[in-house]
Formats: structure tokens, sequence, C-alpha cells
């Protein structure tokens, strides 16, 4: 007889540059089984299935020598909304098998995660919280979102960013809220209060 798993699913979100790659780190660190949306469609764009597919939308510009790039298909899907719909609709469903493949490996782990921490930069907007036994938030400072943003190279960030629910709102809607103004030892402190509340 198959005991259903107790291992709580989480959805992480957050803003551009609040910190939620270091968040779900330093959730990794406390014992949590993670994963980033980000990385699978990363994993997927390396494949042939979602290459084909852009390939086939957007023309051979979008994959120089068989390889995506990004940076290309980016600008076409944010520049007009059409596009980034039928972007959308290819990932999501491809995006869902590799989750739910990777939930399933979570769960059976022994000794059990104290949660399975997906990252998921769009959830609310996407409308995706849920399928989650809860949601973290984490926020930041304006002023150190900025910097933060700055420091990497995001294509068409501001496109993207406000495509994005403010911080405020994003923390309203979420289970907890995590603010990530301090060190990576204050948010870690943090997240370990979240999980102890998570009852594991």
């Amino acid at each position: 007889m198959q005991v259903e798993s107790t291992v709580p699913l989480i959805g992480l979100t957050g803003g551009m540059g609040a910190g939620k790659s270091t968040a779900l780190k330093a959730l990794e660190r406390l014992g949590a089984a993670v994963q980033s949306t980000d990385a699978v469609v990363h994993d997927l764009y390396e494949g042939t299935r979602l290459r084909d597919a852009v390939v086939a939308r957007w023309g051979p510009e979008v994959a120089p020598d068989g390889k995506v790039d990004r940076k290309a298909v980016a600008e076409r899907a944010f520049a007009d909304e059409d596009e980034r719909a039928w972007l959308e609709s290819t990932i999501w469903p491809l995006v869902g098998e590799r989750i739910a493949i990777w939930l399933e490996q979570a769960r059976a782990i022994s000794p059990a995660p104290r949660a399975a921490v997906i990252e998921v930069p769009l959830l609310f907007e996407a409308g995706m919280e849920g399928m989650y036994d809860a949601t973290i938030a984490v926020v930041a400072s304006e002023e150190l979102r900025s910097e933060r943003a700055a420091g990497r190279e995001h294509a068409l960030g501001k496109e993207r960013d406000t495509r994005q629910l403010k911080q405020a709102e994003k923390g309203r809607r979420a289970t907890y809220v995590v603010q990530n103004d301090g060190s990576e030892e204050d948010l870690e402190r943090e997240l370990s209060g979240v999980l102890d509340k998570l009852g594991r």
C-alpha cells in the first residue's frame, strides 16, 4: 500500500533582482528539494523539441548553428503579445511534464525533504498558485533590486518587468513573504522559519 507523500509543494516567486535564486539555494541548504522553472526552460532550449518549434515559428535565425539564441527568441516574443502567448503556450506544457517527473522523484527521496520548492518567476501572473500547498514571495527594496538587476544582462528587461505584478501585490497573494534586504545568512534564517511553519 502506497503512503501519500507529506512533502509540501511550495511555489517560490519574486520580482527581478529580489533574490529568488539566492533563496532557492538557501532552501536547498535547509533540506528542501529544489527546482527552477528557468533552469528547466534552459534545458528544454538545449533539446530539439523546443528548438524545432521556435525555428518553425520564427525562422533559422533564432537558432544559428542549430543552437537556440534565447535573446533572439525574447526579442520576438516580448515585442508582440500574440507571439509571447504562443511561446508560453508552447513552453509551459513541456515544463509541466518535467516538473511532474521531478516532483515524483523528490517525494520518493528517503529521508523525505522538508519541502519540494519550485522557483516560478511569473507564478501569480500565470495563475499557477492553486497547484501549490503554499507560496513564498521574496521581496527587496527597489534600490537593491535595481542594483542586482543592473549587474546582469536582461534582454528587454524593462518590458519583462512590466509584465510582472508589483512586489506589494506578490506579497499580498503569497502565503509567506520573505524580506531580502540583508545578508544571505539573514535570508536563510527567515526561510528556515518558513519551513518550520510548514510543519516539517
